[in-house]
């Protein structure tokens, strides 16, 4: 398993290609499920709402990013979860693609929850997704992938748990908060994905951006701090504010096992969680 932070540049093509020859890095250290971050493609143009930027998203069908990817995933036999802008039709989605070891392609996520505050203007550009969340069955294990802010929600982790995720990949884009430049979340961030990986025991991966991105209303320092948990939340590798790739090797077998010891899932009690479905906590209103 391989984790890649990397800084992007204006240039789409050049990014593209350096995420290529990162992921070919990481195959080349025996890596075979490898995860870059979030829209690597392109700087993070959710600083400002600019509808210039819209012109960046493509179909899923003719993403240079996606039809790069799939082509190293087939040559190198690994499997490549991509982030992408995505238009379909008059709709705009963040969204990504799974590809499998032979390059085929595993189906499509488009990210669930979108944020809207100062520097992380995404609602602007993105409906919510509609796909729901999703567990993609590649040739080295059942991954879990959701996007950025879908890391915060236990419950999309769950959902993925329960639908036999092995590993959960969340490619992120976060960093410095642009009208608070006092608050640090990396601690934070890192927490709350920790706490799914303990929950559903279940190992975690997140790769997030690194470098000074700037906008014409703000600007954003993405922190890093890429990481790989074991089923525990204990990190087993994690990386600061540089370029890196991180790796971790997880035996899904032996995680399985200890899933089934341990009764987590045995022991739910889904008929008591209707206040889940709601907004307000209060199922019986009236």
């Amino acid at each position: 398993m391989a984790a890649i932070q990397m800084a992007v540049g204006e240039d789409e093509a050049e990014n593209i290609a350096k995420a290529l020859q990162q992921v070919s890095v990481a195959a080349d250290a025996g890596a075979r499920i490898i995860l870059l971050q979030e829209l690597f493609s392109t700087p993070y143009f959710c600083k400002d709402q600019n509808p210039d930027f819209l012109t960046l998203a493509q179909p899923r069908d003719s993403h240079p990013a996606l039809l790069a990817m799939q082509r190293l995933a087939r040559q190198r036999e690994i499997v490549v979860p991509v982030s992408f802008f995505e238009r379909a039709n008059n709709a705009f989605f963040n969204s990504l693609v799974v590809f499998d070891a032979d390059g085929s392609d595993l189906g499509l996520y488009r990210k669930a929850h979108i944020p809207d505050g100062p520097g992380y203007q995404e609602k602007f550009y993105f409906s919510p997704g509609d796909t729901g969340f999703r567990v993609f069955d590649s040739r080295y294990g059942r991954l879990g992938v959701a996007i950025c802010w879908d890391q915060w929600f236990p419950e999309a982790a769950r959902v993925m748990a329960l639908q036999g995720a092995e590993i959960l990949l969340y490619p992120t884009a976060i960093g410095s908060e642009p009208q608070a430049p006092e608050v640090h979340s990396r601690g934070h961030w890192t927490r709350v994905m920790q706490g799914h990986a303990a929950a559903n025991l279940i190992p975690v991966v997140a790769a997030n951006r690194v470098g000074r991105e700037i906008g014409r209303e703000s600007e954003i320092t993405f922190y890093g701090g890429s990481f790989i948990s074991d089923a525990t939340g204990a990190l087993i590798a994690h990386a600061g504010q540089e370029e890196t790739i991180l790796y971790a090797d997880l035996d899904l077998q032996a995680l399985a096992a200890q899933r089934l010891e341990w009764g987590l899932f045995r022991d739910r009690r889904p008929e008591l969680y209707a206040p889940i479905l709601t907004l307000d906590g209060n199922p019986h209103r009236g």
